[in-house]
């Protein structure tokens, strides 16, 4: 039987990273293909619990600290839409002052004219923002506005910032790599390689949901799937 259809469904630039990895084995290859994408189900499945568990405990820490008249959310004062104005160089090596902000006030503001407007609620927006906007919160640039007053208080004492973004960051990366359907077996980036991203993200969890991380850890596939790549 022929196996043209691998190309005319998955494309030949998709196939084709699989079957370099193979040494130009395709029936290897199909199996790479295969597994990758088991791993990528089983680490969906640990990143949702993550993702879910630090954007509802982020919203209680900086909620318990915030003294606006509205949710901190859907405030107009709140850190994660207020300008922040930081001076970049750009590709030419011009430099401008950029709103670091922007993106992050559009997606809030895109979420919660999505939930109703004036009427939506903070619930609501907060499961419509997605996991790039979460992961930003533990950014540099929110270091004074967001990590110091609010979210630090989330993690144990003398947590550092820029370790906890470091990882959220390439969860986000991988996450999104998963989503679209690409290859995450062979990350350039060592901090991305799936088992490492994996103990990464469960050392995060525990130190942010340790409850939460007791639970998933006897249920995670992650380790077994790993364990059978072909």
């Amino acid at each position: 039987m022929s196996d043209a259809w691998i190309e005319d469904c998955l494309s030949a630039a998709r196939f084709h990273a699989y079957v370099t990895a193979c040494n130009g084995d395709r029936p290897r290859a199909l199996e790479l293909y295969e597994w990758n994408v088991t791993l990528g189900q089983a680490l969906m499945r640990d990143i949702a619990h993550f993702e879910i568990a630090m954007r509802n405990i982020y919203d209680t820490t900086i909620d318990a600290l915030w003294q606006g008249k509205n949710h901190w959310l859907l405030d107009a004062d709140s850190p994660a839409v207020i300008p922040i104005w930081r001076v970049k160089k750009d590709r030419s090596g011009l430099k401008r002052g950029t709103d670091v902000n922007y993106l992050n006030r559009r997606a809030v503001d895109a979420a919660i004219r999505k939930c109703g407007g004036v009427k939506a609620s903070p619930g609501k927006v907060i499961a419509e923002l997605n996991f790039g906007f979460w992961r930003h919160l533990t950014a540099a640039s929110h270091e004074k506005t967001l990590w110091v007053p609010y979210l630090h208080h989330a993690y144990p004492a003398k947590t550092q910032r820029k370790a906890i973004d470091d990882v959220i960051g390439n969860v986000n990366t991988v996450r999104n790599r998963i989503a679209h359907h690409e290859p995450i077996f062979d990350r350039p980036d060592p901090a991305q390689e799936p088992g490492k991203l994996h103990n990464d993200m469960t050392r995060v969890f525990a130190l942010i949901a340790p409850d939460a991380h007791q639970h998933l850890a006897p249920h995670s596939t992650v380790a077994a799937v790993i364990g059978q790549r072909p």
